[in-house]
């Protein structure tokens, strides 16, 4: 069906529209600050389980992922131990990490992803896409049940999984999410924030490009949100979704 044509007006009319639109912009972002503030003023929850990963530095605790500095950002990566290559949704996101982590370290921030696939799939997959950022296995602990992003052995039979804070049915094995931790001078770890669904999009500056543009995310006639997104050396040719290959996972509310 053929769109109906878009309003055109004079450059006068249009500063005015645009001033409006920008009273409202300045609203959300104050909003967004309180939001902001109101994260930072989360109680924390001590971590006194023993976490262990494996990465380029081989066996690591949740400790050495600090890398030295005091707060730690961890991306929940959709990358199960029998898929042969991670999520395209989370490559997606993943694919705006490089340029950040510098900046973050100089803040005071180390940044690594976790995924449950074993670190020669994680290895492979991270030379084939061309990333650098640092990401680890969780595959010999529990920190991706721990952190309701990968489905438990009870969650399957039951047909429900928790996830993003809530019981809902069962959907896939792997989901993503962020989780935030601080260490104090003491070296006691603590958990303080964890988001997953859509609020993950924040990161996702590709998102926030297409959101000023006229034709927006333009994913409303798809069978799924997100459903158009490829690993970025697969642009341009099909894509088979099952779990050995990976998902192409609409980011939910």
């Amino acid at each position: 069906m053929k769109s109906a044509p878009h309003a055109v007006v004079s450059r006068s009319e249009w500063l005015q529209a645009r001033l409006r639109l920008l009273a409202r912009e300045k609203q959300l972002m104050r909003q967004q600050d309180e939001i902001a503030r109101e994260r930072r003023e989360l109680p924390w929850v001590l971590v006194d389980k023993e976490y262990r990963f494996e990465g380029r530095n081989g066996v690591e605790t949740l400790g050495d992922l600090f890398r030295g500095r005091s707060q730690l950002a961890v991306y929940h990566f959709m990358f199960g131990p029998e898929w042969t290559a991670g999520c395209p949704s989370c490559s997606f996101v993943s694919d705006h990490f490089d340029g950040q982590v510098v900046h973050l370290e100089h803040r005071d921030v180390s940044f690594t992803a976790v995924s449950r696939a074993p670190y020669s799939k994680i290895a492979a997959f991270q030379q084939r896409m061309g990333w650098r950022f640092p990401w680890v296995s969780s595959h010999v602990s529990d920190f991706n049940f721990d952190f309701h992003v990968s489905v438990t052995d009870e969650e399957k039979r039951s047909r429900k999984q928790v996830y993003n804070f809530e019981s809902q049915d069962f959907s896939l094995p792997e989901r993503e999410g962020i989780s935030v931790f601080v260490r104090d001078p003491g070296g006691a770890i603590y958990h303080t924030y964890s988001t997953y669904a859509r609020g993950v999009e924040p990161v996702m500056a590709t998102y926030h490009w297409l959101d000023l543009v006229p034709k927006g995310r333009d994913e409303d006639a798809l069978d799924f949100k997100m459903q158009w997104v490829r690993h970025h050396d697969r642009y341009g040719s099909g894509y088979v979704v099952d779990g050995k290959q990976g998902y192409v996972m609409p980011i939910g509310d």
